[in-house]
């Protein structure tokens, strides 16, 4: 399953909820009759769209199994997702967030950064969270920086601007 968005909270009376959308197509993923899911992957739990609109460009959606304020509260910070098997082919160079979490970051020089565990921040200003032993270090997901990205390899060659790799380091230093 992939993740398409996570409801920020309720909205109105009648078991609707805001959605932080994290895909790139919003309008065809979020149509009325559309199925998402929550819960684990061994027993994900169906919701069936039953009103979508749009409001500052977030979705707001009710499912035919909420009817109540208190109902979609209880699905607040949960994340909605898809069968991997819904999801559109992207075109070459382009990637699903969840295909670079657990990619193997180095730099041009061959030296180990860590793991992606995380893709973060709105389109266009994304940046890969790489662990780096109990550390986070945050890389700007840019061409000019992650140079080459090879997602069935699960590897990710960065060639950071001189002091990024520092920067974050004295940032987990505190």
């Amino acid at each position: 399953m992939a993740s398409v968005g996570t409801v920020a909270r309720s909205h109105g009376r009648h078991g609707e909820v805001i959605v932080n959308p994290s895909t790139d197509f919003q309008t065809a993923r979020f149509q009325v009759g559309n199925a998402l899911f929550m819960g684990v992957a061994d027993s994900p739990v169906e919701l069936r769209i039953s009103a979508a609109r749009f409001q500052r460009g977030r979705p707001i959606l009710g499912f035919n199994q909420i009817s109540t304020m208190a109902e979609a509260e209880q699905l607040r910070g949960r994340e909605l997702r898809v069968p991997e098997s819904e999801l559109r082919q992207l075109p070459t160079g382009a990637f699903y967030s969840h295909d670079l979490v657990g990619c193997k970051v180095r730099t041009l020089a061959g030296r180990a950064v860590g793991v992606v565990s995380d893709v973060q921040g709105p389109d266009g200003a994304q940046r890969l969270i790489v662990m780096h032993g109990p550390a986070e270090i945050d890389v700007p997901l840019a061409e000019e920086i992650c140079v080459s990205i090879d997602v069935s390899g699960q590897s990710i060659c960065i060639n950071p601007p001189a002091g990024l790799l520092e920067l974050n380091s004295e940032k987990a230093l505190g």
